[in-house]
């Protein structure tokens, strides 16, 4: 019968039919089932997209007269908080809570939990008095806790701002004080940093080599070389200190001065202006490199201009565009030996021109720093732009040698 009807008659059927709910469908779908005869059932059951059981649930309700009524929220098993473990869910907040953080984002309202599903078990024994055995599987544990809005996630490092509030007024300085000397023939601009540690040994450093390489599978060595870099932007030519020691404020400054000293022979020079990050040895803060930078400006007759880049921002530092090419050149090949190092560093070339590579063999002392009272001397000899002290210095000569002249004693 239903087969004889044609396609538009059978689609206004089944969407009538798909209308009704449970009882009502059920028994509608035993009532065609019983008027189409024999085979019915199957030919209902293909039509309709049911299956037979759910005609002749129909046919029992059709001939008994009584409606029977779904429980689906009777199926599948009971939550746990709703049988034998009433107190799970606040069992399990109250030892969670206190091991918990607010997203640091503040984007969400889920909380960050410290403890493992191991931990919270062994604490709801310990705590609560549960039996193990009577607790639920982990993984429904896991998801118990996912409910109640507790995440397991990594301690995190505090994300740093990336732009202090006096950046702008930093890099206006800094691009005001460059335009000011550029051109400037008794003017030397030098941009300096310290690379990270070399190590020494037969190690990959990722690179990669025309030639068969074989590196070691770890590099546990202990053997080190620290690296200083001077560029003269006037020229373009590049320093290169390595040395086994620490780089510290007394080893920059004796660089500083011996280049200094060295361009001097070939040129006259009266203003040296210093960018560089504000790094531990080197800031502005740093007494015992201020001290020096003083004695220097005094020593030479030179004025000295500490212009720092602001933090986050030590890219635009132009040294660190020769460190790039520095470990493009020797990325590919095996730094074994202090002669391979220093080779390396030789044969590497920044625009055309090859560094001058140097071994600094003596040790510096770590830590030095001058005394308040004699700092706050050598801090009245010296001008902090207003606002970017810490980041914009200058040294003049005669101020240096004035307080020099008088005895001044430093550490």
């Amino acid at each position: 019968m239903i087969q004889k009807l044609s396609n538009g008659f059978k689609e206004i059927m089944i969407e009538t039919i798909d209308k009704l709910k449970s009882s009502d469908k059920r028994i509608a779908l035993a009532k065609i089932a019983k008027t189409y005869g024999d085979g019915g059932q199957t030919a209902v059951a293909e039509t309709f997209h049911v299956s037979r059981d759910t005609i002749r649930k129909g046919s029992y309700e059709l001939e008994s007269g009584f409606p029977i009524t779904d429980a689906f929220q009777a199926r599948g098993r009971k939550k746990v908080e709703k049988g034998h473990l009433p107190h799970l869910l606040e069992d399990i907040q109250a030892i969670v809570d206190g091991q918990s953080q607010t997203d640091p984002s503040f984007n969400t309202t889920q909380l960050y939990t410290r403890m493992t599903i191991q931990e919270v078990r062994d604490q709801l024994v310990l705590q609560k008095g549960y039996q193990d055995a009577d607790l639920p599987t982990n993984q429904t544990l896991n998801t118990k806790l996912h409910q109640l809005g507790y995440h397991l996630k990594k301690v995190q490092k505090t994300k740093p701002v990336k732009k202090i509030e006096e950046t702008d007024a930093i890099f206006e300085n800094l691009h005001a004080t460059h335009e000011a000397y550029q051109g400037e023939s008794n003017a030397v601009r030098l941009s300096f940093d310290t690379k990270d540690r070399v190590k020494i040994g037969p190690f990959s450093r990722g690179g990669k080599s025309r030639v068969r390489v074989e590196a070691a599978d770890h590099d546990f060595g202990q053997t080190f070389l620290s690296l200083f870099g001077i560029l003269d932007m006037s020229n373009e030519h590049v320093e290169l200190t390595f040395t086994a020691s620490k780089v510290t404020a007394d080893l920059i400054a004796d660089q500083i001065e011996a280049y200094v000293h060295k361009l001097r022979s070939q040129q006259e020079v009266d203003t040296l202006i210093i960018n560089a990050d504000n790094g531990p040895e080197n800031n502005s803060r740093r007494t015992q490199f201020m001290k020096r930078m003083i004695e220097f400006a005094a020593t030479y007759d030179i004025k000295v201009i500490l212009a720092y880049y602001p933090p986050y921002h030590s890219k635009y530092n132009p040294i660190e565009r020769v460190w790039a090419v520095l470990e493009q050149h020797w990325n590919g090949a095996l730094l074994n030996t202090q002669e391979m190092v220093l080779g390396f560093a030789e044969s590497m070339t920044w625009k055309k021109k090859h560094p001058s590579v140097t071994l600094e063999e003596n040790t510096y002392e770590t830590g030095k720093k001058v005394e308040k009272n004699v700092m706050d001397q050598y801090e009245k000899m010296i001008d902090r732009a207003k606002g970017i002290g810490k980041w914009f210095v200058e040294i003049h000569p005669h101020q240096c040698k004035a307080a020099l002249y008088m005895g001044l004693k430093t550490q």
